[in-house]
């Protein structure tokens, strides 16, 4: 290994470390890495882009579409609700499977993030009404979402990367349901043991009265006292603030002043700022007191509801004040508290950084939803009046499109040939995405929206990074640095290898970027004890789609966050023990169905 060699390992510490820092989107980071690695000589520009018509990443952007079309049917929850939410309270093993089995049978054929955001209010809801704590089932909702994932090909966008690259790589990919052999067991032992273990160890965040001081989810919202308020020279007692359900009165700021504790005599009086603690249904409750509004919204210039939003990673607000990005004209709703991690922020709204993961209680136009609900700047997690699917009378017929493009990606080598090759998964997806714009079961505006182009960007670049790792000489001399360490066991030892390290890069950075990093390895590996690579892409496949332990190493760990006011230890402590099941698990079946 070479200068070219160094000066790559270089770039891809940088960009580990940027990414684990999460100093700005992953595609800008991934696409600075591209550039450095093009300037220094070690890719070409044709080989920096090639990984844009890469086949894999055609059938992601494909798929965006079909997901979208599912979405607005409500074809999942038509089928689901039935299923999970139809009889009353049992034990929450059983309630736990009901939940987490439906969505990973969803999540093996449909992207992960729509299912997670459509279910995040449904499940709330749920809990609710069986008197449970919702902090209890929104983890396992993306775990199950994982686990689908790696059932397959289709399941997740890392696996159509690895068939990608595969396919670039004169070899042949992954049929539809061959990781369903791996997929499989692994999502039964992690359904069991969400069901059974992992439960006790998520955090139980049940009472609003228990958190001020906690770690249990809250808004802070701050309320003005306008002139001719109702509440005006009342104690705080006689104004009815001492006992509000679901709401407790932190402190009043009066004239630059604050007063905290506050006391029940208190005299209210005008300009008062009264900052509360609590639930979203309560603050709405604060909003109906004439002549007491919102510091940072006048209710006569938006009227409307409220939504609860999670702000994505790649959003362009991350790292900026609210007043900085100018959010109320920028998206034409008011932010009214932050909730971050437990965090109680009370901070003036204005002030407050914006941070991936942070969930805000927005004042929205009644227009809101159908504005930005295909936004790749936040998740709409939970407007206050349901938003009902457009074409709902449809949702059979994308189920129909939906199977016909699973049966004829599974059986496409003994259909028809088209223009002298066998029908693949880019077809199938293609025919139906067609089909779902003719039948307007999505729009070519939704269709065009849907498309997440910052993870398109992010996969192309981890593509075109993948074969610096090649020319660079680096994942040859990193395969053999891994051959050599585990000299002695054999190929299990290179496998087990091989997923650990993907499993520690996933938890750091994205998963797609993981994947694309380590299959060099993993291929130059194989080839170095003179295997078959498939097994170790088998490997990396699960490991890149099994990222249990942070928020930020799978996009519906983030969405989740926010929703059930999770810290980043909790994802630890309950994704630890089925990390490891899922390692175990993986270095006993691998070797059984993909012989070395």
């Amino acid at each position: 290994m070479g200068i070219e060699g160094y000066f790559t390992i270089g770039v891809v510490v940088f960009m580990v470390v940027a990414l684990a820092m999460e100093i700005t989107s992953a595609d800008a980071i991934l696409f600075t890495a591209l550039v450095l690695l093009i300037l220094g000589g070690v890719i070409s520009p044709a080989e920096a882009f090639a990984g844009f018509s890469n086949q894999g990443l055609a059938t992601v952007a494909v798929l965006f579409i079909v997901s979208q079309a599912v979405k607005n049917t409500g074809a999942i929850t038509r089928i689901s609700s039935p299923i999970i939410f139809n009889d009353g309270k049992r034990g929450i093993p059983f309630l736990m499977l009901k939940m987490m089995i439906p969505v990973t049978f969803f999540s093996a054929f449909l992207n992960n993030t729509p299912i997670v955001i459509i279910f995040i209010p449904i499940v709330k809801k749920w809990a609710e009404k069986l008197g449970l704590p919702a902090s209890k089932f929104l983890i396992p909702l993306s775990y199950a979402a994982m686990f689908g994932g790696v059932c397959t090909l289709i399941g997740t966008s890392t696996n159509l990367v690895l068939h990608g690259l595969m396919l670039d790589h004169n070899m042949t990919g992954f049929s539809m349901f061959e990781l369903s052999r791996i997929g499989i067991p692994t999502a039964l032992v992690g359904l069991g043991y969400m069901a059974f273990i992992g439960y006790r160890f998520l955090p139980d965040r049940r009472d609003i009265m228990e958190v001020i001081g906690s770690n249990r989810k809250e808004y802070v919202v701050r309320m003005r006292v306008k002139p001719g308020c109702e509440l005006i020279g009342k104690t705080i007692l006689e104004a009815g603030l001492r006992n509000l359900k679901g709401l407790f009165l932190v402190e009043i700021e009066r004239r630059g002043k604050s007063l905290g504790p506050v006391s029940s005599n208190e005299i209210i009086e005008e300009g008062d700022h009264l900052l509360f603690a609590g639930i979203t249904s309560a603050v709405i409750d604060l909003c109906d007191i004439p002549g007491l509004v919102p510091v940072e919204a006048d209710l006569h210039n938006i009227r409307g509801y409220l939504v609860e939003a999670v702000v994505s990673s790649n959003s362009p607000v991350v790292g900026k004040t609210i007043k900085e990005c100018s959010f109320r004209g920028r998206y034409g709703a008011a932010v009214l508290a932050v909730h971050r991690n437990g965090e109680r922020i009370l901070s003036k709204i204005g002030s407050i950084k914006l941070r991936p993961g942070d969930t805000l209680l927005l004042l929205a136009a009644h227009n809101f939803v159908n504005n930005w609900k295909n936004s790749q700047d936040f998740y709409l997690i939970s407007p206050l009046r349901p938003v009902k699917p457009k074409v709902y009378h449809k949702s059979y017929l994308v189920l129909a499109i939906l199977i016909m493009m699973i049966f004829a990606a599974t059986f496409g080598r003994y259909l028809p040939m088209v223009g002298g090759e066998h029908i693949t998964m880019l077809h199938a997806a293609l025919v139906a995405a067609v089909l779902l714009v003719a039948f307007r079961c999505v729009s070519v505006e939704e269709a065009r929206n849907a498309i997440r182009f910052d993870v398109l960007i992010t996969i192309a670049c981890a593509l075109g990074i993948c074969k610096g790792l090649q020319n660079s000489g680096v994942a040859e001399t990193v395969a053999g640095f891994v051959i050599n360490a585990v000299h002695g066991i054999g190929p299990v030892g290179v496998l087990a290898s091989v997923y650990i390290l993907t499993a520690l890069f996933t938890s750091l950075i994205t998963n797609n970027a993981a994947a694309a990093l380590v299959f060099p390895i993993a291929y130059s590996a194989a080839l170095k004890i003179g295997a078959d690579p498939k097994p170790f892409f088998v490997a990396v496949a699960v490991a890149a789609s099994s990222s249990f332990l942070t928020p930020i190493g799978y996009q519906t760990n983030l969405i989740v966050q926010g929703a059930g006011g999770y810290k980043f230890g909790d994802y630890f402590k309950v994704g630890f023990p089925l990390s490891l099941l899922f390692f175990l698990v993986s270095m006993i079946v691998i070797p059984m169905y993909w012989r070395f």
